[in-house]
């Protein structure tokens, strides 16, 4: 299923080198949930987005680059988890950002209210559109509609534009873990959010 799309022309000219594509018209935006296995095309773009956002520093876990065959096992193994939804995002049908919502275990009756988002990046050739908040909120709406009411997130320190993003959606910084993530032989602290998501 596809939400939030844009009813804009196609680009014609969209680059798989992970440079901007030259723009002649307006971009095409969109947010797909994703609960099927992707084919090789889509794969080769999500592998290559996420290269791209590993590179620009993305606080998503890995800090150097894995092997190919590691990271197409991973996103094919992602998407198909049950307590997992996945949403991409497509910049003229290019994937160019994930977001994913992780549900609670059903054994964890207590926080069954609770979300966590995790897995939040958009390629450095696709910012400027509005790609990382549409996924966040399409994230929460998939939350809402399961029932939780509240949505935990963390991120470095470092990664200053998605905590600003954060913190204009409502999200309350309530706590920093000085040791979070250790990145070129140094500890990067890290920022923990949450949100009381509006009643449905």
């Amino acid at each position: 299923m596809v939400y939030n799309t844009l009813n804009l022309p196609k680009n014609k000219g969209v680059s798989m080198t992970g440079t901007a594509p030259q723009q002649d018209s307006p971009p095409q935006l969109s947010i797909e949930h994703r609960t099927t296995e992707l084919d090789l095309a889509d794969l080769n773009d999500l592998c290559d987005a996420t290269d791209e956002g590993i590179r620009a520093g993305g606080g998503f876990g890995w800090v150097k680059l894995p092997a190919r065959e590691t990271m197409e096992r991973y996103w094919q193994g992602a998407i198909i988890m049950p307590l997992r939804d996945v949403f991409l995002a497509r910049l003229d049908g290019v994937i160019c950002g994930v977001c994913m919502l992780i549900r609670p275990p059903q054994n964890n009756e207590a926080q069954a209210h609770i979300g966590h988002v995790t897995t939040h990046f958009v390629a450095p050739w696709a910012r400027g559109h509005g790609l990382a908040r549409m996924l966040l909120t399409r994230a929460e709406k998939e939350a809402q509609s399961l029932g939780m009411t509240v949505i935990n997130l963390d991120v470095r320190e470092t990664q200053e534009a998605a905590i600003a993003l954060y913190e204009s959606a409502g999200y309350d910084h309530y706590a920093t873990h000085p040791a979070y993530a250790h990145v070129d032989g140094r500890y990067v602290p890290g920022r923990y959010y949450m949100k009381i998501l509006d009643a449905v």
